[in-house]
Order: C-alpha cells, then sequence, then structure tokens
C-alpha cells in the first residue's frame, strides 16, 4: 500500500497542490512553519477524519475560504483507490471513496493504514492517560471495524448519559432514565474493554523483540492494560458510583479513563523512567504498531515521520531508519544531512518553501 499523489485546494496555506509520491522514501525539508506538516496531516485525515492535531475542518481551510477539499490516491496491491474529502465550515464534511459517497466517518477506517509519529508521540509514556487511549483507539479503528462500532456506540452512549446528567439537576425526574443509558454503556463498554485487552495483548508479543533489539538486549519491555473498571461489576460500579457522577455531573467510571503503563524491567517508566528510556519505549510502539497492521492485514502500512529524526539521538535514528527500508514514508524535517549521514536511500526529495512545493528528483 502506497500513496501515489496528492490533491490540495485551500487546505490551510495551500491554495492549490498537486504533489506526486514515490512508493519509497519521500523527503519534505524546509524551515518551519512552511506547510510540511500540512501535507502530511491532509493525508492523515484521509485515513481517519480527523486531524493528529484535533484541529476543527474550520481550522483547517484556508484563510477567508468557505471550504477545502482534498484528493488522495493510494495504490492497494495493485489496484488505485480514490478518497475525496470535502471539508466546510460549520458543516459535516463530505467524504467520499472511489467517487461513491459514505453516510459515516467510521467507515473510511482501514481502507488506508497510516502511522504518525511525530516528536509529540515521543511524550506518550509521560503524558496523561487520554494520549494513550488516543493510541489504542485509532490503531483499533484502522483494523477492526467491530471494534469501530463498539466504540462510536460507547461514546454515544456516554455522551447522552453525561447530558442527562447535567440536566437532572432542573428536571429531577430525569433520573430514572439513566438506567437506560446504564445498560448501554455496560454492553460496549465490556466489548471495547475486551477488544483492548486482546490488542494490547498481541502488541507485547512484538514490542518486546523491537525493544530488546533496540537497547542492546538490556531492556525488557511490558505493556499492562489498566482498565478503569472490571467489567464484571461495570455495572455494579456505575450504581455506587451514580451519586459521584450526579454531584459532578459527569460519568467518572468506564473505559474513557482506561490507561496502559510501560513496565520496563520491573519498572513504571512513566513514574520512575528515564527520559532516554521513555523515548526509546515509544519508539518500539510505533515501530510494534507498523508491525502489528502488516500482521492484521497482510499489507504495509503509509509511515508519516513529521520532524522525528531530530529529536533522536544517532542510535535510535539508526535503529528507526533500518526498520522503515519496506514501506512507503513521507519525511518532513528542517534538512537533509541525517540521512546523507546515515547514508539513507531517499526515492524523492521536495523543498517546501512558503506553501510551494519544489521536486528535486534524484
Amino acid at each position: 500500500m502506497f500513496v501515489k499523489s496528492l490533491e490540495l485546494r485551500n487546505y490551510r496555506n495551500y491554495e492549490k497542490l498537486h504533489i506526486d509520491f514515490d512508493s519509497g522514501t519521500n523527503v519534505l525539508y524546509g524551515d518551519n512553519a512552511q506547510g510540511k506538516t500540512n501535507i502530511l496531516e491532509s493525508i492523515y485525515v484521509c485515513a481517519t477524519s480527523k486531524s493528529h492535531r484535533g484541529s476543527k475542518d474550520k481550522e483547517i481551510i484556508h484563510f477567508n475560504d468557505e471550504e477545502s477539499h482534498i484528493k488522495l490516491f493510494v495504490d492497494k496491491k495493485g489496484v488505485e483507490t480514490r478518497i475525496d474529502m470535502h471539508l466546510k465550515k460549520n458543516k459535516t464534511k463530505g467524504i467520499a471513496i472511489g467517487g461513491i459517497p459514505i453516510r459515516k466517518a467510521s467507515e473510511l477506517f482501514g481502507n488506508i493504514n497510516v502511522v504518525f509519529f511525530s516528536p509529540e508521540d515521543l511524550n506518550i509514556i509521560k503524558n496523561g492517560p487520554s494520549e494513550r487511549r488516543r493510541f489504542l483507539d485509532m490503531e483499533l479503528c484502522q483494523l477492526d471495524k467491530i471494534y469501530t462500532s463498539g466504540l462510536v456506540s460507547y461514546n454515544k452512549a456516554l455522551n447522552q448519559r453525561n447530558k442527562l446528567l447535567k440536566d437532572v439537576p432542573f428536571h429531577p425526574d430525569y433520573v430514572d432514565t439513566l438506567q437506560v443509558w446504564d445498560m448501554q454503556l455496560v454492553k460496549f463498554g465490556c466489548e471495547v474493554m475486551k477488544r483492548r485487552n486482546q490488542f494490547v495483548k498481541e502488541l507485547n508479543g512484538l514490542i518486546s523483540g523491537i525493544h530488546k533489539r533496540l537497547t542492546g538486549g538490556r531492556e525488557e519491555i511490558w505493556i499492562s492494560y489498566e482498565p478503569d473498571i472490571n467489567p464484571e461489576n461495570f455495572e455494579e460500579t456505575l450504581h455506587l458510583s451514580r451519586e459521584k457522577d450526579l454531584k459532578n455531573r459527569l460519568t467518572m467510571r468506564g473505559p474513557h479513563r482506561d490507561d496502559i503503563l510501560f513496565i520496563i524491567n520491573g519498572i513504571d517508566i512513566r513514574k520512575y523512567g528515564s527520559q532516554g528510556q521513555q523515548r526509546s519505549a515509544a519508539l518500539s510502539l510505533k515501530l510494534s504498531e507498523i508491525e502489528m497492521i502488516k500482521k492484521t492485514t497482510g499489507e504495509s502500512p503509509i509511515l508519516l515521520l513529521d520532524d522525528v529524526l531530530s529529536e533522536l539521538d544517532s542510535r535510535r535514528q539508526n535503529h528507526l531508519l533500518e526498520g522503515i527500508q519496506d514501506i512507503q514514508t513521507i519525511i518532513t524535517c528542517t534538512g537533509l544531512d541525517d540521512f546523507v549521514n546515515n547514508h539513507f536511500s531517499m526515492n524523492q526529495i521536495y523543498h517546501v518553501v512558503n506553501g510551494n512545493v519544489i521536486n528535486e528528483k534524484q
């Protein structure tokens, strides 16, 4: 699987852009704030319907314009797939796959698989649990449509229950309706937790060997799934938590508060690990993500590297570059020294200057 070409219209700082990609390594280089990351972001949006930055559609649309268009052409086992994205201010985005509109954004997942790696991901270990849950959800949604459906249903029930909790003080009789949403949370929440637990077990089978190679055999890593709630006692826990939920006007317990822990040589590195250990674990996690997609789909994902090399020392740079030789990679950076110093093959080079992309073919 690889991106053949990308077309942008009125997307962030691009009024109009067409760019062709090689199936190997594509390097976008230039100074900061020139638009390199915007290209990676647009590809990610076509894969997941969302910006990796968490930006709203109206923030993505070019200044003073009302709508934006993305057109992505992808080769999947020799068959071309086109994804069209129509972003509108204050309106639901329009999405089409192969020219056929889809009704739900969740239908987009799995059509193309991407792994996005940015400097922010190096902090996934030490940051809050919401980022680690996001990692679980984005990866599982790309690989498992049943999980996607269950997660969407859980989030809908959660939002409805939270809305009800906010309304109860003004309509006390609404409290009897909470039981309806409790049942929905239990049903879909148990499905979500079961699949997350299975996924983490599968991930452990991959990350152990990767991390050993990265650390020269000095470190053993283990990922532990930490559900906020025991599936067997989900309904009872919700009932016991109801008074607290009503006080906070928010659902305080459930899979929306799950976490994962990273254990190295028996130590929780979020609390006690060095920055180097945390960064190595994050790199191992991303390389494991690539292998998980290969194992599950039989295809390599598209790797989007956003100025990561500058954040890694030479040993970790070499390990990353060695691990991505056989997949399409689109890399942003400020200069080409890291690639030259590592004797890394660059199949296509683009110089990005203030929204202009200049092809510097090898």
